[in-house]
């Protein structure tokens, strides 16, 4: 990779020196060490991946086109084909290693193939893929139990799902037939799923069909950033109490909300704002929903749940993602008196608690812990947010820098003064960053945000790395 962005860099350094006439060796000559400089050098890594024999890009494209869905879409000019993954590293179709600082959408928490979880996927796939929570099997009942255990509280009682979608749709779902009230409240620039109850609850226009969604109001959203009264969690919080007081019965079921927006552009919630909210949803009857699908898992660092770090405690809790390290499997915690509401029908789940999933998902707890993930997280991502900070007092665009541990966001704009989105820009920059081996995503309402996710065994030399990639691409603009 590095030859060819050398090549192109070369190229470039002929047309704009009027080096027509002089032989190519020379001017390798000339400029390998200016342009060695320039390219940041990613770090060593002990895995070489065989050679990959497999559909190559242009053919999957084309079958991608004709029979996936045409709403799929793609980062980058030109789309990867991933073919193998080792920890934080990605390896494409050409044996090119790149650095994963998206990990899957916040997805893979303890690495790409991680030898524990496949481990443990192996051993439980050989023994049986599926049967029924109908019988019994130990898979679902001991992972329940060391959830329970991370729990604060009551939060004693788990019931599996397939993502993080299905979660929130039964955690609405139980606060409605709990309280006996329809009204739910969730926050503005927050997003919990694409189903029918979630899609209601997700208040982006970007993420919402014209279908009906009834039943729940959306509050101020309390923007450090953009919002009008700052870091003041308190005031943007008066709001859900207006919501209660006019656009409901003055009781209501529920409040749903994330402690970092994720798709949001990694917005974290101004502080004092949630211990605030909780006492007026609790007030007027509801019941208060954490979506930790993206935060939780020790992705924030200091704390294992994102609530966590707003000292509070939710009645619901709802989680995927990390849970799974890349499995397809979410999950909701309550407490025993409102888990009771499900045994009024019969509520069941063909795959929720599948044997495969939760023997993966105990693993990952497992590794989580053995290898202190979370503790990583705190210290790679406190470094790392120290050096992205350094970052935006060199580049101009960069707007803010904010999150916690390895949940991190990069705001780009070009205007400080008035915040004006860098849509243009960040695409770019993210193609450049590609070319140099770092995979990032991208968010927020405007387009214009980094979603820095990367997994939890992520180093502080994959953390400089990064930094310097983005610098170098930031001054290509």
């Amino acid at each position: 990779m590095q030859r060819f962005l050398f090549r192109r860099a070369l190229s470039s350094l002929a047309s704009k020196r009027g080096n027509s006439g002089i032989a190519a060796a020379e001017v390798v000559a000339s400029h390998r060490d200016e342009y060695a400089e320039a390219i940041p050098k990613m770090p060593p890594f002990d895995y070489t991946p065989p050679p990959y024999d497999g559909p190559r890009a242009a053919d999957i494209l084309r079958k991608r086109l004709q029979y996936l869905s045409p709403s799929l879409f793609h980062f980058y000019n030109k789309p990867l084909n991933i073919v193998e993954g080792k920890m934080q590293y990605l390896y494409d179709e050409d044996g090119r290693r790149y650095l994963d600082a998206f990990g899957g959408i916040a997805t893979v928490c303890c690495g790409h193939c991680h030898p524990d979880v496949i481990e443990a996927i192996i051993n439980q796939t050989k023994k049986i893929q599926h049967s029924t929570v109908l019988y019994l099997n130990s898979a679902i009942a001991d992972f329940a139990e060391a959830l329970a255990n991370k729990m604060p509280g009551d939060l004693k009682v788990v019931f599996f799902t397939n993502s993080g979608t299905e979660a929130n749709e039964l955690a609405l779902m139980i606060a409605r037939l709990y309280t006996g009230s329809q009204d739910i409240i969730s926050i503005r620039n927050g997003y919990h799923g694409n189903a029918a109850a979630t899609m209601g609850a997700t208040a982006q226009s970007n993420w919402k069909f014209n279908v009906v969604q009834s039943g729940v109001h959306h509050a101020l959203n309390p923007d450090q950033y953009r919002g009008h009264f700052g870091t003041d969690g308190e005031k943007y919080a008066k709001d859900v109490q207006e919501i209660i007081d006019f656009g409901t019965t003055g009781r209501i079921a529920g409040f749903i909300s994330e402690a970092i927006q994720g798709v949001g552009g990694i917005m974290e919630l101004a502080p004092g704002y949630l211990p605030a909210v909780y006492k007026m949803i609790r007030n007027a009857g509801g019941l208060c929903i954490a979506d930790e699908v993206q935060a939780g898992f020790g992705r924030t660092g200091k704390h294992f749940w994102g609530f966590e770090s707003h000292d509070v405690i939710p009645d619901i809790v709802t989680m995927a993602k990390g849970i799974g390290n890349g499995i397809p499997i979410g999950a909701v915690v309550t407490t025993p008196e409102i888990a009771q509401v499900l045994t009024r029908r019969s509520y069941f789940n063909t795959f929720g608690g599948n044997p495969v999933c939760t023997a993966g998902g105990h693993a990952v707890l497992k590794v989580l812990e053995k290898e202190k993930l979370q503790e990583n997280a705190h210290l790679v991502g406190s470094h790392l947010k120290d050096r992205l900070s350094e970052l935006k007092e060199k580049h101009e665009i960069i707007g803010d820098v904010r999150g916690r541990g390895l949940m991190l966001g990069v705001e780009l704009v070009t205007d400080r003064q008035k915040k004006t989105p860098a849509k243009a820009e960040i695409a770019h920059v993210l193609d450049l960053m590609k070319d140099m081996g770092v995979l990032v995503g991208k968010g927020g309402f405007y387009g214009n945000v980094f979603r820095i996710t990367p997994p939890l065994c992520f180093t502080k030399q994959d953390a400089d790395f990064f930094v310097d990639v983005m610098d170098t691409a930031l001054a290509k603009l």
